[in-house]
């Protein structure tokens, strides 16, 4: 007999198989795909490295499972270029079949993977992007971020430095999204509270050629620098700007990833300087204590500010599969599910406001040793306004 022929028997048996496979998947049995869309090379390969780990050891405290689902990974190395964005995050789509993304790094890389994401209803976390419209204007029932808005930051170190009194500031930035936002963010607070702004100074992504900024920013004078950097160019602006003895006659402020992630590479040059952002290498709870103890031992290294976030965008997913059962295609019960959740964070408890960004505490840090450490909450449940988000 062929074995190309089938009985009667055997065709229903087959057809009765794939029917019950078919609803089974799409309820959530079956391995969840995610897709990390992060920066593996460049500027922001510990960034992407630290978001990778803190994801993998929330999962793998909960058995390597999340709503009753294993975890199986699909990974992509966005170069922090919008540029390829698009390609990168179908790549994930089209070609892997992902249920979830997860990314990125790079505002501009972001808002490319959250227009991608929208129009295809794939659900997506951003576990770092601060880039204002992923939940401003961009913003979907499938986005959720698990990090900060760039304005956040920026907006409560502008009334830090208002009410240290400094009257006027001059900024520098990279020339792109996080950069303009979280400056904007500074202004905004600064401005209010009756400061001025003398000049704002930029360069272009990821250019470090600081020095003719730095000569100009000596002859401006202004009573404080608030500065937006991260990853290798923080390391270099840090160092420069001390070595051009600024450090000691201009104060010299920033968001909190000016020294996340760095200080090890920045040395003395950091001693001292104040940043503001949603977590603190001391905060000394029994939650973040667990947490930093849990990391340490898995990858003998310190979790920073990006491993933290990377482990909350597990927690989110978590929190939102458990609701629906593993079934991702409920996506207005998974999202009613985040929306009403408290998010027991290393940070602090947050919740997500009405367009999916953290309403969280920022913290005032102080470089001491190799250490954020915890000054005072500068904002207590900060909210990012949203402007332009109009939920679906």
């Amino acid at each position: 007999m062929s074995l190309h022929r089938h009985t009667p028997l055997t065709i229903a048996a087959l057809l009765a198989t794939a029917l019950a496979a078919g609803p089974a998947s799409a309820q959530g049995s079956g391995k969840l795909r995610v897709g990390l869309m992060l920066p593996y090379s460049g500027t922001y390969t510990a960034l992407a490295t630290a978001i990778e780990n803190g994801f993998r050891l929330y999962v793998s405290e909960q058995g390597d499972k999340l709503g009753g689902r294993e975890i199986e990974y699909f990974k992509v190395d966005d170069e922090s270029d919008p540029a390829k964005a698009v390609d990168n995050v179908n790549k994930l789509i089209k070609r892997d079949n992902v249920d979830v993304l997860v990314g990125t790094v790079h505002s501009g890389v972001a808002m490319a993977m959250a227009k991608v994401a929208k129009e295809t209803g794939t659900l997506m976390i951003d576990p770092n992007a601060g880039a204002d419209a992923v939940t401003g204007p961009m913003c979907g029932q499938n986005i959720f971020r698990s990090s900060f808005s760039n304005w956040q930051p920026g907006y409560a170190m502008g009334a830090v430095m208002a009410k240290r009194g400094h009257k006027n500031a001059v900024t520098i930035t990279w020339k792109y999204a996080a950069g303009d936002e979280s400056v904007n963010g500074f202004k905004e607070a600064f401005t209010k509270a009756g400061g001025k702004i003398v000049k704002d100074l930029t360069l272009p992504f990821p250019n470090v050629e600081f020095q003719a900024l730095l000569t100009e920013i000596a002859a401006l004078k202004p009573d404080a620098v608030y500065t937006f950097f991260a990853g290798g160019g923080a390391v270099k602006f840090v160092k420069d700007y001390a070595a051009a003895g600024l450090k000691d006659k201009i104060p010299l402020y920033g968001a909190g990833f000016l020294t996340d992630g760095t200080l090890e590479a920045q040395g003395a040059a950091a001693e001292g300087l104040m940043t503001t952002l949603h977590y603190a290498d001391a905060l000394n709870t029994p939650r973040d204590n667990a947490f930093r103890l849990a990391y340490a031992k898995t990858y003998k290294l310190q979790p920073d500010v990006y491993a933290m976030q990377g482990y909350d965008a597990a927690q989110m997913l978590g929190i939102g599969l458990a609701a629906v059962r593993g079934d991702v295609s409920k996506k207005a019960e998974f999202a009613a599910a985040l929306r009403k959740a408290r998010i027991d964070s290393p940070r602090g408890a947050f919740t997500l406001s009405a367009s999916h960004n953290p309403v969280q505490d920022i913290y005032l840090r102080k470089v001491e040793g190799k250490e954020n450490k915890l000054v005072e909450v500068a904002s207590k449940a900060l909210a990012d306004p949203g402007r332009g988000c109009r939920m679906q």
